[in-house]
């Protein structure tokens, strides 16, 4: 009997939630079985599991099993797990904090008292209501708990953002406005100072979205008014004129320098620009959440920039940009720094609406050790897509993809963002595995109108100098579903060297 290792596990006071690596080999005819306290509790087909409605503060037995066509080919060890306490409430609504969730009246000072107060054995309760609030400064060693029916709404008002703190925006730091949510103190010399965080419930987290993004673009273009001047017509190495007063919006969640922050149950949505950024931070995980910010400018989903150990799993994805984006510096600044983002984990998750996962275009401190599994990308613009341009410099390596269901799969050079002094070499793509995969060969514009539009398959562009080329790729049980004869069934291959097709069919 095979061993099932390296299960991990998160506790609360009325569930545990178990998640664990897909096992390589065959992945059909098979599933899982949870055993509680002896008992069969339930199944799962994905790599993780929710068991619910436990009594809290009591020691429970567990163990995962593996099957395949009815069979038990894997185990793992018995462990035990003990739910938390209770925690004490703090709720938002009550003396000394009096708060009002009736979506007008703004509750910042009082939602920043109780989150102050929270102690290790409490939690900041947000009950149903509409509370509204600017930014706010979570710390270590917290909960905060939102209630079905809760929303906590952000305001439009920039300076309920202020004042700003050091953050990092595509690959560069710089002081941004603060974030909704703002856990950690963002320095890339030191580790993780802080941690053991809870963002969680049932409730809503909601930005102040593209109105915020507005006022704020418009307050630094007035204040940036000479640079931009002086810019003149070298404002097109630029994606846009919102570009560069833009790069200072407001996250919804911001994570800097934390590690072990768990963020689950919740809908998050509207960020003013992108909605979870954890930056040199490890060990956060998401689970069981909807991203939404269709119609924001940048609004990206969840971005691990230059963190390590980071996972998400069972969240669906309705963004304008990157439902999931993986970063780690810009030329020259991440050059130096030179800390890489690693040992991200990515599965069963749904695309529904958005440009689907990137892998860059900041990636000049290095990405390394990708795994993505059972997610669906199929509505998705880009599908997987790993990208720099020819100044990052850097790497991206050992990326797994497995049984997934994507419209395409680029590797390339994007012509945007492409401002800064160049490295002294173009970035380096090597090592990546694409297992299983259904390759739709087109995709949702969702730029557009939201058509359905004929694609590549796949792409891959390297660099014309050989030590850059795109290098030991490998295809892998892939289903091509374009109709014959069409883009859908075809792939491109430039610059590439040891690109390997191992039953590839259409």
């Amino acid at each position: 009997m095979q061993k099932l290792e390296k299960i991990q596990k998160i506790c609360t006071d009325h569930a545990i939630t178990l998640f664990w690596e897909k096992p390589e080999g065959r992945t059909d005819a098979c599933g899982y079985g949870i055993l509680l306290d002896g008992e069969r509790h339930g199944t799962a087909e994905s790599t993780h599991y929710t068991i619910e409605n436990l009594e809290s503060g009591r020691e429970y037995k567990v163990q995962v099993e593996r099957y395949r066509d009815g069979q038990c080919i894997a185990v793992s060890e018995p462990f035990v797990l003990c739910t938390e306490q209770e925690k004490e409430k703090l709720d938002i609504t009550k003396e000394p904090y009096c708060a009002v969730g009736d979506g007008n009246t703004l509750n910042t000072a009082a939602i920043q008292k109780a989150v102050d107060d929270c102690g290790e054995n409490q939690a900041v309760y947000i009950p149903a209501g509409i509370f509204l609030t600017g930014a706010l400064c979570l710390h270590g060693n917290m909960e905060l708990y939102l209630e079905e029916g809760a929303v906590l709404q952000g305001t439009d008002v920039p300076e309920d953002y202020l004042p700003k703190i050091w953050s990092r925006f595509e690959g560069i730091e710089m002081e941004c406005y603060r974030s909704l949510l703002n856990l950690g103190k963002m320095d890339h010399g030191t580790g993780c100072d802080c941690g053991n965080v809870r963002i969680r419930g049932k409730g809503t987290i909601a930005g102040g979205g593209k109105r915020l993004a507005k006022n704020v673009i418009r307050a630094e273009r007035e204040r940036m008014k000479e640079r931009l001047e002086a810019l003149g017509e070298g404002i097109a190495e630029y994606e846009k004129e919102d570009t560069l007063p833009g790069r200072v919006r407001p996250k919804l969640i911001n994570v800097s320098n934390a590690r072990d922050v768990l963020i689950e149950g919740l809908e998050l949505r509207d960020g003013a620009c992108w909605n979870v950024h954890m930056i040199y931070s490890e060990h956060v995980v998401t689970h069981h959440c909807t991203f939404r910010s269709q119609g924001i400018w940048n609004g990206d989903g969840w971005d691990p920039d230059s963190s390590e150990n980071c996972t998400i799993f069972a969240c669906t994805f309705y963004t304008q940009d990157d439902s999931i984006a993986i970063k780690a510096g810009k030329n020259p600044e991440g050059n130096v720094i030179n800390r890489p983002c690693r040992h991200i984990r990515i599965f069963d998750c749904n695309c529904a609406y958005g440009h689907g996962f990137a892998i860059g275009s900041e990636m000049s401190g290095g990405v390394d050790d990708i795994f993505i599994w059972d997610c669906d990308l199929g509505n998705s613009a880009y599908g997987i897509e790993l990208k720099g341009t020819r100044k990052r410099g850097g790497y991206i390596r050992n990326v797994q993809v497995r049984d997934c269901v994507v419209p395409r799969i680029m590797f390339h050079s994007v012509g945007y963002n492409d401002d800064g002094e160049g490295a002294p070499v173009p970035p380096v793509f090597e090592q990546c595995l694409f297992e299983g995969l259904t390759v739709l060969g087109e995709f949702t514009d969702v730029d557009g109108e939201g058509r359905r539009l004929p694609c590549l398959a796949a792409e891959l562009c390297g660099f014309p100098e050989e030590d850059y080329h795109i290098r030991d790729i490998t295809f892998r049980d892939v289903t091509l579903n374009g109709k014959a004869g069409t883009a859908g069934q075809n792939i491109s291959l430039k610059y590439c060297k040891n690109i390997v097709f191992d039953n590839v069919r259409a």
